[in-house]
């Protein structure tokens, strides 16, 4: 007899009280840690911006989430909300490119892989872009980088800071030579935004890879990050095999760039909203914004605000 079939065995001889029960947990009432396998009540990790509270690990949230953390109540306002993706090169790896952006839109409630609007930040106005990474990792394509362009000009006309919470596995292969060029499109639009001595600021999140670090997530006036990000552009083993020489363990997090001068600091997602707002504070231009930032009345939904023809026709 198998260790495995005595162990059955003495289970099934052994009676089980009437008054035993079995203690039922419901789904989602109690979230693991990743680091630490400490149980956390869900509402205490929410109240704390799902940062464990007996380790500090930073779980990953999503875009709604992070706009609620950043955004004072009331005063989202979406910029080119409707724009999503078509498959220009009818593409298919395991399956058609059209399907797998319909899953996506299903799974997620997102059109794309980002969302991009103007709102208030501890009162102060901000043009903001947050990426998405349950949609196809986050991954950069041609709506992302127009969304994204289109948010940074209208910074830049309104006198505002652009802020851009980047979480990306890197550019979307399954648009090819059409979401790489996204990297030169924001570019561009961020140098115009400097040109106006506007204020710039990437917040790098887990993971922040690829093209997004090879183009606007590294451009900051200010760059911020987040404790134990993944930061870099390939990855660890494509580097490993290159160089034919081990690296570190803590290498691409954002301990190690802030040590090589990479970023400028590391805030906790708890002073993130604090910090942002002291530093456009710092950094406020001399002149008033050109438009003053009119909030909508809390009895309008924020989630069906129309934008202007200019925003929704897509370029």
């Amino acid at each position: 007899m198998s260790l495995f079939d005595w162990f059955a065995n003495r289970r099934k001889s052994v009676p089980i009280s009437p008054d035993r029960q079995e203690r039922e947990i419901a789904d989602g009432l109690w979230v693991k840690c990743e680091r630490c396998g400490a149980l956390t009540y869900t509402k205490d990790l929410q109240a704390n911006q799902m940062v464990c509270l007996e380790c500090d690990y930073h779980m990953q949230v999503y875009s709604d989430d992070r706009i609620a953390q950043l955004i004072d109540e009331n005063t989202w306002r979406p910029v080119a909300a409707d724009l999503c993706s078509v498959d220009p090169l009818n593409f298919r790896d395991r399956k058609p490119y059209g399907d797998r952006l319909r899953e996506y839109r299903e799974k997620t409630g997102q059109l794309d892989a980002v969302q991009t609007g103007i709102g208030l930040l501890h009162g102060e106005p901000v043009a903001l872009g947050v990426m998405d990474f349950r949609f196809m990792g986050g991954s950069m394509g041609s709506v992302v980088g127009e969304k994204l362009t289109r948010l940074i000009e209208r910074g830049t006309r309104e006198g505002y800071p652009v802020l851009i919470v980047c979480s990306s596995g890197g550019a979307r292969m399954q648009e090819g030579m059409l979401s790489l060029m996204q990297m030169a499109k924001i570019s561009g639009a961020l140098e115009r935004h400097r040109e106006h001595k506007l204020l710039y600021i990437p917040v790098l999140t887990h993971p922040t890879t690829g093209g997004v670090t090879a183009s606007f997530a590294m451009l900051g006036d200010i760059i911020l990050a987040e404790p134990g990000a993944t930061i870099g552009f390939a990855g660890r083993r494509v580097i490993e095999q290159t160089l034919r020489e081990k690296l570190p363990d803590d290498f691409q997090t954002s301990e190690y760039l802030m040590a090589h001068g990479f970023i400028d600091a590391i805030v906790p997602r708890t002073q993130l909203k604090k910090t942002l707002a002291q530093l456009i504070r710092l950094h406020r231009p001399p002149q008033p914004p050109q438009r003053p930032f009119v909030t909508l009345p809390e009895s309008k939904s924020l989630t069906h605000h129309v934008n202007s023809a200019e925003e929704t026709q897509h370029r």
